[in-house]
Parts: C-alpha cells; sequence; structure tokens
C-alpha cells in the first residue's frame, strides 16, 4: 500500500454510498476486486434492509410551506397537530407531547422515540446541519425499525436554521404530509478470508458505506483502505491465526452488516479470537485512539506498545459506535482503532466528509502502528485477549444495544 494507491481508492469511490441502494453495490463490487488485484478471493453476502421510496414529504407550519425531508420508513400520513418543542425530556416535559408534532433537538435517539410515543405524540420533527455552515442541507433520515418496534408516526427533518426561526416565531401548528413506498431490499458485506496455521481466527472490519449528502472519505473510506492495507500485507507475510476481513454495509444505517454476519455466522464465532475495527484513520488532524470493548489489560498493551513504537495514542475501555461492537456482544473481545478529529477541522455525515480532510502518508502511519499491533496478536502462540468481558463492558453493551436504559456515552461522533 502507498500514498498513490490510498488517493486513487479515495478518488475512485467519492460518492455517495447509501445502504441498500445501487451505489452501495457498485462500492462493494469495486472492494472485491481490490481484494482480487492483491491476489485474495472476496465475495458479496447480501442481506435484507428496509428501504422506501418518498414520493412526496411536506411540512407546513402556521400556513408556510417548509423545507424538508421526510423520514423513510415511517409511513404515510396528511397530519395536522400543534408543534411542541422538547427541550427537556423529565416527567413533566414529555407530558405536553400528546396530540403534538414533537419537535427534538438533533436526530431522533431510541429512548427519545419511545417516551414521545408513549406519551401520545401524533408525529415529529428533527433537525441537522450548523447555525454557522454556509449550507441549509438536510440529511435524509429514517425511521429504523429497531427503534419503532412497529410504532410508527410520521417524522420529518429540517435543516438546524430552519428549526431556530421555527421556534423564535412561535410556531404554533404544523401538518405533515408523507407519501412513500415501503419494500425490503438488499446491501452486501464483502468477505475474504486468508487461511492461517491454526483454526482460530481474527476479523478486520470496516464499513464501506455513507451517508445522505456524504462521499465518505474520512468515515469509513479510510478504514476500508486500510484493511485492503491490513489485507495486502499479510498475503506476503506469515501468521498463524487465520484471518477474516469484512467489509460491511449498511453500518450507517445502524450496525446493518456487521450484525447480519454476527447472525448468520454465529456457530463460527467461537473460533474468532479477536476482532479489529478500524472507523476513520487517516485524517489530518485529530487524536488517534484505540477503544478496547474487552479487558482492561488490552488497553494497557497498546498502551505500552505505541510508547514502544513511539506513536501517539489514547487508549480506553468502553463501547465504540462501529461493526467491533455486534461481535463483541457475542462475546468476541474487540478493538477499534480511529484518528478522531475535532468537529472544526472535519465532520462526518454531511457534505464536508471529503478526501481534502484526508492526507494518505498520515492513514499509512496509522496503519503501520495498527500492522504492528496486529502482527503481535496474528503470531501469538496464544491471543492473550481474554475471551472474557468484564461486568462494566456488559452493562455499556446493554445499554448501546437498548436493552437497558442509560447514559453511556458513544465512543463516536453520531448515533448508530
Amino acid at each position: 500500500m502507498d500514498t498513490l494507491k490510498v488517493n486513487r481508492i479515495l478518488t475512485d469511490t467519492a460518492y455517495e454510498r447509501l445502504g441498500g441502494r445501487a451505489e452501495e453495490l457498485k462500492c462493494a463490487e469495486y472492494l472485491k476486486q481490490c481484494c482480487e488485484e492483491i491476489g485474495m478471493d472476496a465475495h458479496l453476502e447480501s442481506f435484507e434492509v428496509e428501504l422506501a421510496d418518498i414520493h412526496e414529504a411536506r411540512l407546513i407550519v402556521d400556513g408556510e410551506e417548509i423545507p424538508c425531508k421526510g423520514f423513510m420508513c415511517a409511513g404515510n400520513a396528511d397530519l395536522e397537530a400543534p408543534v411542541y418543542y422538547l427541550r427537556n425530556q423529565d416527567p413533566y416535559s414529555l407530558k405536553q407531547c400528546k396530540g403534538k408534532i414533537v419537535l427534538v433537538d438533533g436526530y431522533m435517539k431510541y429512548w427519545t422515540y419511545q417516551d414521545i410515543v408513549d406519551q401520545g405524540a401524533v408525529g415529529f420533527i428533527t433537525y441537522d446541519g450548523h447555525v454557522n455552515y454556509a449550507d441549509e442541507d438536510i440529511i435524509q433520515r429514517e425511521l429504523r425499525p429497531v427503534v419503532s418496534h412497529g410504532r410508527v408516526i410520521p417524522g420529518v427533518s429540517i435543516n438546524v436554521k430552519t428549526a431556530i426561526e421555527l421556534i423564535k416565531n412561535n410556531a404554533k401548528t404544523a401538518r405533515i404530509v408523507l407519501n412513500q413506498t415501503q419494500y425490503t431490499g438488499n446491501s452486501r458485506n464483502v468477505v475474504a478470508e486468508i487461511s492461517g496455521e491454526i483454526e482460530e481466527y481474527m476479523v478486520f472490519t470496516a464499513h464501506y458505506d455513507s451517508t445522505s449528502l456524504s462521499t465518505g472519505a474520512y468515515d469509513n473510506m479510510s478504514g476500508s483502505i486500510g484493511l485492503l492495507g491490513i489485507a495486502e500485507y499479510f498475503m506476503n507475510h506469515p501468521h498463524r491465526y487465520g484471518m477474516r476481513f469484512i467489509w460491511c454495509g449498511s453500518e450507517e444505517r445502524g450496525l446493518l452488516g456487521s450484525k447480519a454476519y454476527c447472525k448468520d455466522h454465529e456457530e463460527e464465532l467461537d473460533k474468532a479470537a479477536l476482532v479489529i475495527n478500524l472507523d476513520m484513520i487517516g485524517c489530518i488532524m485529530g487524536r488517534f485512539i484505540a477503544c478496547c470493548t474487552s479487558e482492561d489489560k488490552l488497553v494497557h498493551y497498546i498502551e505500552y506498545l505505541a510508547q514502544e513504537e513511539g506513536f501517539g495514542i489514547e487508549a480506553y475501555d468502553g463501547v465504540y459506535s462501529s461493526d467491533s461492537t455486534p461481535f463483541a456482544d457475542k462475546g468476541v473481545p474487540a478493538v477499534s482503532f480511529a484518528r478522531l478529529a475535532p468537529d472544526t477541522a472535519a465532520t462526518i455525515h454531511n457534505r464536508y466528509d471529503t478526501l481534502e480532510v484526508m492526507k494518505a502518508e498520515q492513514l499509512l502511519e496509522d496503519l503501520d502502528f495498527i500492522l504492528t499491533f496486529t502482527e503481535r496478536m496474528a503470531n501469538a502462540k496464544n491471543c492473550p485477549v481474554k475471551k472474557e468481558m468484564p461486568e462494566h463492558i456488559k452493562e455499556k453493551l446493554d445499554v448501546y444495544m437498548f436493552r437497558k436504559r442509560g447514559d453511556h456515552k458513544l465512543s463516536k461522533a453520531g448515533s448508530r
């Protein structure tokens, strides 16, 4: 892997790659070809995803048409109701949602949706963007089945500047018109393997899809390139453990690719020793992190190795909002590597995630450390990371997977 190849792949894949859509399939086939170029066989594994084609989405507030995008999979509706801005989620504030179209800050979170539906909300409005950005973009959102649990109310998304104006002008009544066709489609994981000396194997994951408006160079073609670099290296270097590479589809839609893989290959996971996930590396700015969903000894090992190699890193235990988590939830220890830039230098899930925030040399420097760590693990006589999750990590996984309510802070910008 060299800088020319990094830049070529970033350029070749500089388009929206929405989960389940034709562009995602185009990229999956491209990654399969990249695997074949280094002599590694790869195949696509399809899995079902819920999709929708929106024919009409309108928001009329106090008689004025407001630019919006309808939530996919939020049904069809033509309803009018009072507007209520949910500033807080205390019991009193939530009680005011009954019979209202509820405006919530940011995107629709799992427990926020449960609360407003429980309290009788009839519709919802979310917003995104940044008040200081020149654009007035609106991200295409969806009401995920894992969030709605079949309790569907219609929703639309608007830009933050519009949301501010609505509240500033004391918006009173809103009408949501939503007309869409919902159906089941397919997304794909790209899977490749390199055999080892023993039956046990290590899993390498990175997602290749992007969000609406984003070409996803940083999040996460960077990680996908990193996986290709690891595969290319170990095609030509010895390793005791087998290696399974998974470029995951539809990660941005709720880790759907890694969840599907774990479901379809659950019986094989007892042979998986460790998951190494790459999600957002090689950015010009930002700190390098390792989030370990495992025993804390792995944190200390990575810290020591980084000091030995003269590589700056912040290692900690927790749950990273990426494709390592479904594997960890099945009991396979995992580590996610990332270079996290401040929002002022590089943002994700919008039009500004482009190759301009990336540096091929930095990606290769990040990859060098990841390869050093991987070589230690892949050639170990016995993988030293216990296949046993500490209780506090199990608790965080329960919160992340919505089995329990809690205040777990995500280890990546945004929610999966």
